[in-house]
């Protein structure tokens, strides 16, 4: 089977989906093109183009499958090369635009979302990482075409999409068997660091998360602080605030190379979230599955991933309280979770029979 797989904004989990899939179905004769991911407006917009005139030879080729994040512009793709349009034709959908919060200084992105819309409507399947990934689009998608200047019948075709997506996660690696900690070096080593781990972005909210930090620190409650995750040129200025604010409390700050960042979550007791925008949340299921125990809003994909021990309701109010608890008595917190849902050896079949299309 030749699959050629699309994925127009090599974010890191867009890639480590891509090479996940390349790497576990080696059946498959992969032909992988990817575009890096910045320059957002014009890579969402441009990427057929860019693939036409880096890609010819590759894009003239016959597949069996194409295989198409919701980043890719599958619809112009498809003009541009109409014999792709033989191929099944599938995208998977990491994110979606309707969804994505919107910062002050951004304009609204109505060319991104027709793309989103155009890709899946082009596709003969569509794939989402969540059930909330896959309602926001279509919920959002309804209201959209509501605000455009012609009264379009778009309800009948978005919710028969509804019905026919498919729910499939990213695949997280599983862990190497390795020795557990006994029940006192748990206590010990790592019963009061909290973990962050997310992209130093506003839609991560660490306004919230740091705020709730500075107020514990206050009351005089002892913690550890693990700052990690994926840091750009521009980032919220509350992040060096906090790093002057929390200085005492810190163990680490900044980006980590692969096995200092796995060491690190060994290491951790619970990992935070205050996201406004998160479609699965890798970054906390890799802690979890490392044995951080997930504290998580109450809101987007948590609540159908995380049972209700491991939520709290979103405001700044309800993470302290819950910080509280855990911290001042670790008998009172739940067990973390299994991950084995989310990993490999339970998604691969499915993203086998997605391939070939069997049932």
């Amino acid at each position: 089977m030749r699959v050629l797989l699309l994925s127009a904004y090599t974010a890191v989990s867009h890639r480590h989906w891509a090479h996940g899939l390349v790497d576990h179905l080696n059946e498959i004769e992969w032909t992988l093109l990817e575009l890096p991911p910045r320059h957002f407006r014009w890579r969402i917009r441009g990427n057929p183009l860019s693939w036409m005139l880096k890609e010819h030879d590759a894009l003239s080729r016959d597949y069996d499958v194409v295989l198409a994040t919701s980043m890719v512009d599958l619809a112009t793709l498809v003009g541009l090369y109409p014999h792709l349009g033989a191929a099944r034709r599938i995208v998977y959908f990491h994110e979606n635009q309707f969804a994505y919060p919107e910062s002050g200084d951004q304009r609204h992105q109505g060319e991104a979302r027709m793309v989103n819309l155009y890709s899946a409507l082009a596709a003969d399947q569509v794939v989402f990482n969540t059930a909330y990934n896959r309602n926001s689009f279509i919920d959002a998608a309804r209201r959209f075409l509501k605000g455009m200047p012609e009264n379009l019948p778009a309800a009948q075709p978005l919710e028969e999409l509804r019905k026919r997506a498919e729910v499939l996660p990213v695949p997280i690696h599983p862990l190497p068997s390795i020795e557990p900690l006994s029940p006192a070096d748990d206590l010990v080593g790592a019963s009061r660091r909290i973990v962050w781990n997310h992209r130093w972005e506003y839609d991560k909210n660490p306004e919230d998360f740091f705020a709730v930090l500075e107020s514990l620190s206050e009351q005089g409650v002892d913690f550890e602080l693990a700052v990690m995750g994926q840091r750009f040129r521009q980032q919220p200025a509350v992040f060096e605030q906090a790093r002057q604010r929390l200085e005492h409390h810190l163990v680490v700050w900044g980006p980590q190379p692969g096995d200092h960042y796995r060491a690190q979550l060994d290491e951790g007791a619970i990992v935070v979230s205050t996201a406004y925008h998160e479609f699965q949340g890798l970054a906390v299921m890799e802690a979890v599955q490392r044995g951080c125990l997930p504290l998580v809003p109450d809101r987007l994909c948590f609540p159908e991933l995380y049972a209700d021990a491991y939520r709290y309701d979103g405001s700044r109010q309800g993470l302290e309280r819950q910080l509280c608890a855990w911290l001042d008595d670790p008998e009172s917190r739940p067990p973390v979770p299994s991950t084995a849902e989310w990993e490999w050896p339970t998604l691969l079949p499915r993203y086998q029979r997605l391939l070939t299309g069997g049932s």
